[in-house]
């Protein structure tokens, strides 16, 4: 579908999440909505299992609406039916990665005060060192295999109930169905901040059906409503893959086939062989990684209409390696957690590889100077953009909101892009100092307060640099107290330091030792200098 020819919005289709949820459910039936372990569950049964939960929570425990429920699970069908549960009992969720550390858990938990915790049973032990410090009260644990064959959970001290045990509980439980409005908040999406600390986008329930909405007018050509199965190896608590698959994909009665462990390629790709898929959104380090094992080669790719990147800039090499791969070209999307998060997108057959295409239908988009003024056509500038897709602001953190939103309703990006004489936006820098491993947003300055922290660290400064495996890689560059012992053994202590405080994508991969940081004549640190050594 050319971009002139895309229908206009359907904005007023749905009242709520909660809506579309129930209205697909009956409209879809017995038709599967996601298969996950070789297990696959039809619209009729997620709609009765996060009925069940919804009843659980509304019935046995001390939640109201209105309070918030963090969900840390990999791509499982439990984090469908305790997200759909949830937001149908009028939590607002609070998708949180699981590979989080103590620290992290800590401060998102505490920032959010969410009340309760969906978590694999995997991280139960992590969890009950942390719990205390939290305003958590019920913790809700689950094993991946839990639907297909309930197992048996670790003993932890902690008073978690089992996921089995609330769909149980909650089938001769009543549940009261709540009517939210399209302004109330559907979730907080935390996002890295500025300070190191992250924040939460409030996205409302009128943001995600107006996101949705958006990506469908623009892919529209390639949806077979009820037919379609797409993968999802990307972490469906990233609101990239939450909004793919949990809205759009559920209210165009596709199929989500969840990849729990999308870093096992070859489980990936036997998972794969199973499906004849339609649709495969994906990032460029997994489309490299995919085009480069001889059984995905031979894979039937005859049914594959449409596959979507983004999360992380898309090279030419690896869209060139996936269209002669697999037939198929690459859609390149733009967006972010405070935009729910498409702003920009490819349209399928008329795609500018190297572009994040044309924004989505009701998206205005600028591009400002320094001092907030438009630039010239062709010119770089920071990219603002505002819709209906633009969160409230950020949880409880009016500061950083205002430096994000302009009077006028514009969210500023934090990104460098130029218009095209074609109407095609190219991102080609960051304003912000943040480095995009694998898709994951890292900040340097959450990186340097927890190196600081080492008694052997006077100094440091964290950059990114480029990598082949994930496009761009952590580099902390060091200035050490003590400088007398041996350089590799004082990498490895430090990356061990790190390891206990970050997940491992904010993992400096290169350190390198300096008798001196870089700096401007007011003492700041040029990391532009850093990024451009050898």
């Amino acid at each position: 579908m050319a971009y002139d020819q895309e229908s206009q919005l359907e904005l007023g289709k749905y009242s709520s999440l909660i809506d579309l949820i129930e209205r697909t459910s009956q409209r879809f039936g017995d038709k599967t909505a996601y298969a996950c372990l070789g297990k696959s569950s039809s619209f009729n049964e997620i709609e009765r299992d996060s009925r069940y939960f919804a009843a659980y929570l509304q019935n046995n425990t001390n939640l109201k609406p209105g309070d918030r429920i963090a969900i840390q699970l990999p791509n499982i069908t439990q984090f469908v039916i305790a997200a759909y549960g949830a937001l149908r009992a009028g939590l607002i969720l609070v998708n949180t990665n699981p590979l989080y550390t103590e620290r992290e858990l800590i401060h998102q938990f505490n920032d959010s005060g969410a009340k309760a915790l969906v978590v694999l049973s995997d991280l139960l032990p992590t969890l009950a060192k942390v719990v205390a410090t939290t305003p958590i009260e019920l913790v809700i644990s689950t094993h991946p295999l839990d639907l297909i064959d309930p197992q048996v959970q670790p003993k932890t001290g902690l008073k978690n109930v089992e996921f089995c045990h609330v769909l149980k509980q909650g089938a001769e439980l009543p549940f009261t169905r709540f009517v939210p409005a399209l302004g109330d908040l559907a979730a907080l999406q935390y996002t890295g901040g500025t300070t190191g600390l992250s924040k939460g986008a409030m996205l409302t329930h009128g943001n995600m059906l107006a996101n949705a909405a958006q990506v469908k007018s623009r892919i529209g050509s390639v949806i077979t409503e009820g037919e379609d199965i797409f993968v999802a190896p990307l972490p469906i608590y990233h609101i990239y893959a939450f909004m793919v698959n949990l809205v759009l994909y559920f209210e165009c009665g596709g199929c989500s086939v969840l990849i729990p462990n999308p870093r096992d390629i070859n489980g990936l790709i036997k998972t794969l062989a199973k499906y004849p898929f339609t649709g495969f959104a994906g990032l460029n380090t997994l489309f490299v990684a995919l085009c480069h094992q001889p059984e995905f080669k031979a894979l039937d790719f005859s049914h594959l209409k449409i596959t979507i990147s983004g999360g992380t800039a898309l090279t030419a090499a690896a869209a060139n390696l996936w269209q002669q791969t697999t037939g198929n070209t690459i859609s390149e999307g733009y967006g972010l957690s405070e935009t729910s998060p498409v702003i920009s997108l490819n349209a399928p057959g008329y795609q500018k590889i190297g572009t994040i295409g044309k924004p989505v239908l009701g998206t205005e988009v600028k591009l400002l100077d320094e001092n907030g003024n438009e630039v010239a056509q062709g010119e770089a500038g920071e990219l603002a953009a505002r819709g209906p897709q633009v969160m409230l602001g950020y949880w409880n953190n009016p500061q950083e909101t205002a430096n994000v939103m302009t009077a006028d309703g514009f969210f500023k990006t934090g990104d460098i892009a130029i218009l095209n004489e074609e109407g095609f936006h190219q991102i080609v820098d960051r304003k912000k100092d943040m480095i995009i491993v694998s898709g994951f947003n890292v900040y340097p300055n959450e990186v340097e307060n927890v190196l600081a922290s080492h008694p052997n660290i006077i100094e440091c400064a964290v950059v990114g640099v480029k990598d082949e495996h994930s496009g761009e890689a952590v580099k902390a560059c060091i200035v050490l107290k003590d400088d007398s012992q041996d350089p590799e053994l004082m990498k490895t202590t430090i990356i061990n330091f790190c390891r206990e405080q970050l997940t491992a994508y904010k993992l400096p991969k290169l350190i390198e030792f300096m008798p001196l940081l870089p700096k401007s004549t007011v003492g700041k640190i040029l990391r532009r200098e850093l990024k451009n050594q050898p």
